[in-house]
């Protein structure tokens, strides 16, 4: 911000208070049931989500979860 704000004691103008839509705290946060696995993975691999996770500012092991659960939801078509 290079231009300073001005303010003044003026009136304000037309407003509306809009009802509250935000969902409660508790219901934003989307805990899913998981599992621990222990798998080996290529050294090329993890270097790439390890990669590509640090310039994303996220942990790796969130986006091979995530790459499995996009690659199951879009093949898995009620064959289980």
């Amino acid at each position: 911000m290079k231009k300073r704000i001005q303010y003044t004691d003026g009136p304000i103008g037309d407003f509306k208070i809009v009802k509250n839509f935000l969902p409660a705290p508790d219901k934003l946060v989307f805990k899913r049931k998981s599992i621990k696995v222990t798998m080996a993975l290529d050294v090329e691999s993890v270097a790439f989500f390890k990669k590509i996770a640090e310039r994303n500012h996220v942990p790796y092991q969130t986006m091979i979860r995530n790459l499995i659960n996009t690659y199951v939801a879009r093949y898995q078509v009620n064959r289980i």
